[in-house]
């Protein structure tokens, strides 16, 4: 008789749900869909990209109520009651390289984020609804996902952007938090909004110490509504969660010059059991750039018997299910749909030869640093440096008409710091030239002390020509209460990433084959423009000294316990006690010393102390009246410093 195992239960769970669940919603004219696939990709630095990326589609529905099997009902919530058209929020670690893993691929440009916590959202409500839509919207996303969001609900944390985030983004409210750290309190919400969570498929493999030691990962929520077009019905809402992880495998070959051979189970230390049941799709992808194949033609001769995925520069542990051909790179297409336990799956890539390539990177390649020194004034200067990718293409393409280069910068500049723009000055190739020249539009928002931070979107025409370009502005420091400093005052303030993006330049993958209806493959192939960001800046400010108040606590302290001290002591100390034991001291000395006291007295020449009651008495009220004295001045100058100072 075969036995019940408890640790079944949430197998037998999604199993009933397959069957009972969807039925029911193949009723309606639309079912809700979920989709899991895997992106890998071996970079040129001896590192591997893992790109997860999960997608529930909600179809529109009667207005009355939305009842969902797939989709998470927290997020269509916050969608329904702060009205949220289209809304993005990630958590990142570590700074994307630009120049080792790319800046002109799709991936880089869509899901490379700033260090910290970034959110953008777009509602669809009135203008003057926005601002307390945005606050409440924050609230439920620190509550929903255990993180510091409520901090962007002050006025001074967001920006309204005009044009230089987002085209037409009237309604759109942009903060980030870039001192947030990210830690695995985040990613677990992240993962309950998956219908399988990370029991199962694709998600399975999110073991959380692989994850954290990687170089960089980011964790990306992306929704927007759909609008249905009809009258009664709400609009459909379009989920994806994206998880972006940079990871160095375990190089166990003694020779550098080829690349590092790894396996699923090396980099996750998981393999993947069979797809989530709740799925419609479940793959894995494993895109090689740069693949030199007629040189691999020219070594293996049965290249063409045994496919691409078994040759003599690398080998793949299991034949792909389909393989796609793009521009610069082929795409291995892996189905795990037909694995389960008894055959998990476990891809793995060996490298035979010595193979080198380079990605793509953005026509400019930028960066941000401080100029100046002290505490009351400095510099902020973005340098633009022509890259050899886009110096090859546009080489050939200059002629004799001119050739310009549009690049759009986008800057938030907290409240403290006083940046003034009429200082701008523009450089190129070391020589300085008119702003006119170079910036065609400029739209500049200034910060309003513990109001408002400060906004600038910039549109620069560059020509193809030239080699590198550089941006200063100044700016003075300002002076916070004690009460706004942040526990790590010293530490320095976190001037939020710049966004540099290249409106004429986009971004996407061109196969040469039909592809499936995947929604990776489907963004991949969408063109999107070129964004990159650059570094935090870390300012630091004048600060007070915050050992004051502990110097005042500790002198407070000292004058009430000599003043309380001495009181207690007058008011407890018996005078008729201590000449009783005075007495009693002088009966129980012995003759003899009594005579030797004597005689010293006589040689000194001074009178035989008396042992009287009445000189006791009088030292003993001479003594009290000294005390009481001292403790009313003492008494009297702190009433006075209370007072006065």
């Amino acid at each position: 008789m075969a036995r019940f195992s408890p640790g079944s239960l949430p197998v037998l769970v999604l199993f009933f749900s397959r069957i009972f669940l969807v039925p029911i919603a193949l009723g309606s004219a639309d079912v809700e869909e979920f989709s899991e696939e895997l992106l890998l990709k071996p970079l040129s630095d001896r590192k591997v990209l893992a790109h997860f990326h999960f997608e529930s589609q909600a179809p529109p529905s009667n207005s009355h109520g939305r009842h969902h099997h797939l989709f998470p009902k927290a997020i269509s919530q916050l969608v329904q009651k702060f009205r949220v058209k289209e809304m993005e929020l990630s958590f990142t670690q570590g700074r994307w390289n630009y120049e080792r893993w790319g800046g002109f691929d799709p991936l880089s440009s869509m899901n490379t984020k700033p260090v910290g916590v970034e959110l953008w959202a777009m509602f669809d409500v009135p203008l003057s609804e926005v601002d307390a839509s945005w606050k409440n919207l924050t609230h439920s996303l620190s509550g929903l996902f255990c993180a510091s969001i409520n901090f962007l609900e002050s006025s001074t944390s967001y920006a309204s952007p005009t044009w230089g985030f987002r085209p037409n983004s009237d309604k759109l409210r942009y903060g980030s938090l870039p001192c947030e750290a990210v830690c695995t309190e985040n990613l677990t919400p992240w993962l309950k909004l998956l219908p399988c969570r990370d029991k199962d498929g694709i998600s399975a493999l999110m073991d959380r110490p692989s994850i954290y030691r990687g170089f960089y990962h980011s964790q990306r929520l992306h929704l927007f509504t759909v609008d249905s077009g009809q009258e009664g019905l709400d609009s459909g809402i379009v989920l994806e969660q994206t998880l972006t992880v940079v990871l160095r495998p375990d190089s166990g070959s003694s020779k550098k010059q080829i690349q590092p051979s790894w396996t699923l189970s090396s980099l996750f230390g998981r393999k993947i059991f069979g797809s989530c049941v709740l799925a419609k799709s479940s793959n894995v992808y494993l895109q090689l750039e740069g693949l030199p194949v007629h040189e691999l033609k020219s070594v293996d001769q049965e290249l063409e018997t045994n496919g691409l995925w078994k040759n003599a520069g690398f080998e793949l542990s299991i034949e792909p299910d389909r393989v796609l051909q793009e521009t610069n790179s082929f795409l291995f297409e892996f189905d795990i749909g037909e694995y389960n336990d008894s055959k998990p799956f476990d891809l793995g890539l060996t490298w035979k030869l010595p193979l080198k390539w380079s990605c793509g990177q953005a026509p400019l390649h930028a960066s941000r640093f401080l100029m100046g020194s002290g505490n009351e004034r400095g510099a902020i200067a973005i340098s633009l440096k022509l890259t050899e990718t886009y110096e090859k293409f546009s080489g050939g393409d200059l002629g004799d008409g001119p050739c310009t280069l549009q690049a759009n910068i986008f800057q938030v500049f907290p409240w403290y710091i006083k940046v003034y723009y009429h200082t701008l000055q523009v450089f190129m190739d070391q020589q300085q030239r008119t702003v006119s020249e170079v910036v065609k539009n400029i739209t500049v928002s200034p910060s309003t002390d513990k109001t408002s931070p400060g906004v600038m979107e910039m549109m620069l025409e560059l020509p193809c020509r030239m080699k590198s370009a550089a941006l200063s502005l100044e700016f003075d420091k300002g002076f916070l209460h004690i009460d706004e400093y942040p526990p790590d005052a010293n530490q320095g303030f976190d001037i939020p990433s710049a966004l540099i993006s290249f409106p004429n330049h986009h971004a996407r993958l061109v196969f040469h084959e039909e592809t499936s209806n995947s929604p990776l493959l489907s963004k991949l192939k969408e063109k999107s423009p070129v964004r990159s960001y650059t570094e935090i800046l870390l300012v630091p400010l004048t600060t007070p000294d915050f050992s004051m108040p502990y110097n005042v606590i500790t002198i407070t302290c000292t004058v009430f316990a000599l003043y309380f001290g001495s009181l207690l002591n007058v008011l407890r100390r018996r005078v008729g006690e201590e000449e009783r034991l005075l007495k009693s001291k002088g009966n129980k000395q012995g003759k003899l010393l009594q005579l030797l006291s004597r005689i010293s007295a006589k040689i000194r020449g001074r009178p035989v102390e008396s042992s009287s009651s009445e000189a006791s008495s009088s030292v003993m009220s001479s003594n009290f009246l000294l005390k009481v004295m001292l403790v009313a001045g003492i008494a009297a100058t702190w009433q006075y410093f209370s007072t006065y100072m």
